[in-house]
Order: structure tokens, then sequence, then C-alpha cells
């Protein structure tokens, strides 16, 4: 990995979603977003993103994805390695998940990061992977989730939102030189 320069910081204070909308562009081959403190306003929801071509709206760019979890009850009576088959994606325009299951107790929050490959590229589609770890109260989690934005079209924006309810959180973007 290269040199984080960090780029911005968004903190979301009960928000429907963190949308950043500027600051990705031909500058740097690799952006980092590094997201702490995540915590929802429902609990159990699964933190995702998705993002715009140039010139787009919506966030509903094609998205080919995979999602796994390890995780490790606290009373230790359970542990497992896990595909996700519903956080996954085919050639779908979803959000894709980063963070599944975070609970929403003051003691319990998620946190992780995204890194994004060369999103201003108009040859090759834009490829993703995270690692990220929430806490429901009684169990930890590590959570995976790797794929491709199915797009030569430049990406330029951003959104982060819990599949249900609004959140907290911090959301920092890096570009990697």
């Amino acid at each position: 990995m290269g040199i984080p320069t960090l780029i911005s910081t968004s903190t979301a204070s009960d928000a429907a979603n963190v949308d950043i909308t500027s600051g990705i562009d031909s500058t740097y081959d690799e952006y980092m977003f590094v997201f702490t403190d995540i915590n929802p306003a429902t609990n159990d929801a699964n933190f995702q993103f998705q993002v715009n071509a140039a010139s787009a709206s919506g966030f509903n760019e094609t998205i080919t994805s995979t999602f796994f979890r390890a995780y490790h009850l606290e009373d230790g009576s359970a542990a497992s390695l896990d595909y996700v088959t519903g956080l996954d994606q085919a050639q779908g325009t979803a959000y894709q998940g980063l963070i599944y299951g975070i609970g929403n107790g003051t003691d319990e929050c998620g946190a992780g990061i995204l890194h994004l490959f060369s999103p201003s590229s108009t040859t090759y589609v834009k490829h993703f992977y995270s690692r990220a770890n929430p806490y429901d109260g009684s169990t930890t989690r590590e959570s995976y989730s790797a794929g491709y934005i199915n797009t030569t079209a430049a990406i330029d924006e951003i959104s982060f939102k819990m599949t249900s309810g609004n959140f907290d959180g911090v959301i920092q973007m890096y570009g990697i030189s």
C-alpha cells in the first residue's frame, strides 16, 4: 500500500446517508474509505455503499460481488465462517453490503475500510474490497466484501447508508499515492 492522504472527513449524526460527491478524480489510482463508530438507529442493521458514474444519478451502478464473515459468540457457544448470499450481487444495482449485523446500543458499533481502485478509468471496470468489524452485544464478526463495479465510465461519487434507519459515524476518504 502507498501513502494515504486525507481528502475529506464526513460525520454522520442521525443521518439517512453520507454522500461524498467531490474529491474522487484522477489524482489517485486508489481511494480508501475508513469508517469508524458506525452506530445504526435500528438494531442489527447492515452498513452498505453504492456509487455513481460521472454525470449519473441514483447511486445504482451494476455490481458483482461476494460477501463472507467470520463470527464468534461472546459466550463461546458458537463460531463460524459463512458465505452470506444475501449480501452478494450478480450484476445487481443495489447498495453493496460492507458490515453485517451492527447493534444499536451505546456499546455497539462497526468499523472498517473500503478500497476502491482506478475509479477515474474509462477503460476498465472498478474493483473494490473491504474488511470490517461489527459488534452487536453478543457477537463479534469480521466481514469481507469484494467485487467490481461493472462500468468503464469514471466513478466520481459514493454513498454510504444502513439497510434500515439512520446512523451515526465518521467516514474519512483518503487518496493512496
